[in-house]
């Protein structure tokens, strides 16, 4: 685009929905800049978010930032290796991610879409490291300690939520934009519903690699940079 082209280029003004899978962005936002608060990491999402409307060509102005997750669950588990029964609600990772839940209700246009955790399927299972190693004879399961053990977790209604808030927002034509954060490609039905609606569909993955089908049915790719090249590092 040539100086007379920018001098006369209009940014026509864009109402741009968010809509965060919040346990893609909680395992993402760890792994590329590490452990953080409640507080800290709600800032973070919020700040990350607020990036998304920063563009060159558009005057992206934000209708809502959709996030969605599950409350952290109350229950009693057995603990194969202590062999003692856990209560959840007394974890660290409980107390976590409650503060973090009751902070981003604070942040302006956020409106949280809560699934539930399954209390049939919550159980502890082997990672898959020691799990190799045990197969191959290099330990015992004498030798396992309870580090390698992780919570195996499953959502309900999260994916179905925001399936819904996708062809909502397409069909009340509440929108111009949907960005949504997420890796997963069992939102493709609904994304292709949004652009024969004239939504513009675009794609936040964070850097991770996605299946070859969502390219088909995504108008394009973002991730934002939060942070300036070598200015954060994670913690440990």
């Amino acid at each position: 685009m040539n100086n007379e082209s920018r001098k006369n280029f209009v940014k026509h003004p864009i109402k741009t929905a968010i809509l965060v899978d919040g346990g893609f962005y909680r395992k993402r936002s760890k792994s590329l800049w590490g452990n953080k608060s409640p507080i800290d990491r709600a800032n973070e999402l919020n700040d990350y978010c607020y990036k998304h409307l920063q563009d060159k060509y558009e005057n992206r102005y934000l209708y809502r930032i959709f996030y969605y997750d599950c409350p952290p669950i109350s229950k009693n588990i057995y603990n194969p290796i202590t062999q003692k029964t856990v209560s959840l609600e007394k974890t660290p990772d409980h107390a976590w991610m409650s503060e973090f839940l009751k902070e981003l209700k604070h942040h302006r246009k956020f409106a949280l879409r809560m699934g539930r955790i399954s209390d049939t399927q919550v159980h502890y299972s082997l990672k898959h490291e020691p799990t190799k190693k045990l197969l191959r004879g290099d330990i015992l399961p004498a030798d396992l300690t309870i580090d390698d053990l992780e919570l195996n977790l499953e959502q309900k209604g999260v994916d179905m939520r925001i399936g819904i808030d996708i062809s909502s927002l397409a069909f009340k034509h509440q929108v111009n934009q949907i960005i949504l954060i997420s890796g997963d490609s069992d939102f493709v039905p609904a994304a292709k519903q949004a652009r024969r609606e004239g939504i513009d569909f675009i794609l936040d993955p964070m850097r991770a690699p996605i299946k070859d089908d969502l390219f088909e049915h995504i108008d394009g790719i973002r991730t934002p940079n939060l942070y300036p090249t070598g200015a954060h590092t994670k913690n440990s």
